[in-house]
């Protein structure tokens, strides 16, 4: 059980595996007014930048769970870096159905919501383990413009028009769930280029390396099409955030 090889490859000099940027992690940290003891669980957490940076910043404790091998061990040497060990923990395996007790102040899956089969899906999964009146935490693309054409779809590497929302409709469904959306902090096109662009450098370096490797002609291949792609069509067209939620309460509980 392992992620392959062509992502960590591609992402391995990543501290953050999506688009979103220090300076926004750590603005979405503030925002959610973390306080010393809180508790958090990282399901699907890459490297772990975000629970050991939240951890020194603002004393919270949590686990992360990664399918990576390589990540986890990169995750536990940045926990190590940041001196945050006897606050965090790391553990390899399938988030899918990962679930926690006792249950935890700020729940969070940052963009890998296929773990749970989608958006609805994987709020499911992380209530499991959330506290009531806790934080769901929920990365995920969406359109910031209408795909015009099937080659648009697929330039943004989704593979239907439907697989998202737009802005409004990712909000909407949210309500549809049962949740309120309360803070988010959204990719700009500069985070996104620090995301993607830092990518092919990583992959020109590592084929510099191992032209003869068994993944070069592949890579190869996808340093020749991969910049153009995003440029025309995913830059311009995928949106990306961080969404903070809470159960909604009906009004009878009110």
């Amino acid at each position: 059980m392992d992620l392959p090889r062509t992502f960590t490859i591609r992402e391995r000099d990543h501290r953050i595996h999506n688009p979103i940027d220090e300076v926004k992690l750590a603005t979405l940290g503030r925002a959610l007014r973390l306080r010393p003891g809180m508790t958090l669980l990282d399901l699907a957490c890459g490297t772990g930048e975000l629970l050991c940076t939240w951890s020194r910043e603002h004393g919270i404790r949590g686990t992360g769970v990664d399918i990576s091998t390589v990540f986890v061990a990169a995750a536990r040497d940045r926990a190590a870096e940041l001196g945050v060990t006897d606050r965090v923990a790391f553990e390899h395996g399938d988030a899918a159905g990962y679930v926690v007790a006792p249950p935890v102040d700020v729940a969070a899956c940052i963009g890998a919501t296929w773990i749970g089969g989608g958006v609805a899906g994987t709020i499911e999964l992380l209530a499991a383990s959330l506290r009531p009146g806790g934080l769901l935490l929920v990365g995920e693309p969406f359109w910031r413009l209408d795909p015009p054409d099937r080659t648009t779809v697929e330039g943004c590497h989704v593979g239907s028009r439907d697989e998202f929302r737009d802005l409004p409709g990712l909000v909407e469904l949210f309500g549809e769930v049962g949740w309120d959306l309360v803070e988010m902090v959204l990719a700009d096109e500069d985070s996104w280029d620090r995301y993607a662009a830092a990518q092919w450098l990583t992959v020109r370096r590592w084929l510099d390396a191992n032209p003869d490797d068994e993944l070069a002609d592949h890579f190869r291949a996808e340093l020749a099409t991969a910049p153009l792609r995003y440029v025309r069509y995913q830059r311009r067209y995928l949106g990306w955030g961080v969404f903070a939620l809470m159960r909604r309460q009906d009004r009878a509980d009110m």
